[in-house]
């Protein structure tokens, strides 16, 4: 029987404020056996990037990744934000190590290319190294993974957080039984946002065609599901999207195949 493994991702919003990145760090370090934790950071990146008279440019909540844009990204993904995690953890007992796709090639990825949008330095996943990850894991290590991978030819790409946080559990699969757990502000898909009543237990792949359809998913929660799908078909055992206090997996959102 594999172990069980819980990878969690969770957006920026919730890393970069410090009270509820305690918070999220305490339901993290609580949760028993092996874990994986991958986070954005996009606020601090643009409230930086500002500060240095950069420009974030945004297409459908995207964001475009220029020369310059990759340099800050890379400085507020992978350090800044990052570390303040790992030091977080580690205060709480947790041996936590912090990757980028480029440490160990452990996520693999290619330029995107031009279309209608130029995305620049941003990176479509071509490969995660399971093996590698399931080493580290084994030997008591937490992976807290940043959103950049590597092209293998000596580029930093800038890579969606949730397109990580399936490509790393769908990588973990040969090798643990993975839970997927999405975090974000809201208990789980809801009908209306602003009706905490209104939470929409489960998805199936039928009910989430209904959903499209009728407009009550849409934005950002699009390529949120569409990971969740792609991570069950990778082999993951299980999907949630829940509230970042409600990590334990006993609510929220399931998807199911």
């Amino acid at each position: 029987m594999k172990k069980k493994i819980t990878v969690i991702k969770v957006g920026g919003k919730i890393v970069e404020e410090s009270e509820s990145l305690q918070s999220l760090l305490d339901r993290f370090a609580a949760i028993e056996g092996h874990k994986v934790l991958i986070h954005g950071g996009g606020r601090s990146a643009t409230r930086i990037a500002g500060k240095l008279g950069i420009e974030s440019r945004m297409v459908d909540g995207r964001r475009i990744t220029d020369a310059a844009t990759l340099e800050v990204v890379t400085m507020v993904y992978g350090g800044l934000v990052n570390k303040n995690i790992v030091a977080g953890l580690q205060a709480r007992g947790i041996n936590a190590l912090g990757l980028t796709g480029a440490d160990c090639n452990v996520l693999r990825a290619h330029k995107r290319q031009a279309t209608e949008v130029d995305w620049g330095f941003v990176g479509d996943v071509d490969s995660a190294d399971g093996a590698m990850l399931a080493k580290l894991i084994d030997e008591g290590i937490v992976p807290i993974m940043a959103p950049l991978t590597h092209d293998g030819k000596g580029n930093l790409l800038n890579t969606n957080a949730d397109t990580i946080a399936s490509e790393t559990a769908k990588a973990l699969a040969p090798y643990f039984d993975v839970t997927l757990t999405y975090c974000f502000e809201h208990p789980g898909v809801m009908r209306r946002p602003d009706d905490a009543t209104s939470l929409i237990p489960l998805i199936d792949s039928n009910s989430y065609r209904e959903l499209l359809a009728d407009g009550t998913i849409s934005g950002g929660m699009i390529p949120k599901i569409d990971n969740a799908f792609a991570a069950l078909a990778g082999g993951v055992s299980r999907v949630i999207i829940t509230k970042a206090d409600a990590i334990d997996g006993q609510s929220g959102t399931h998807i199911i195949a």
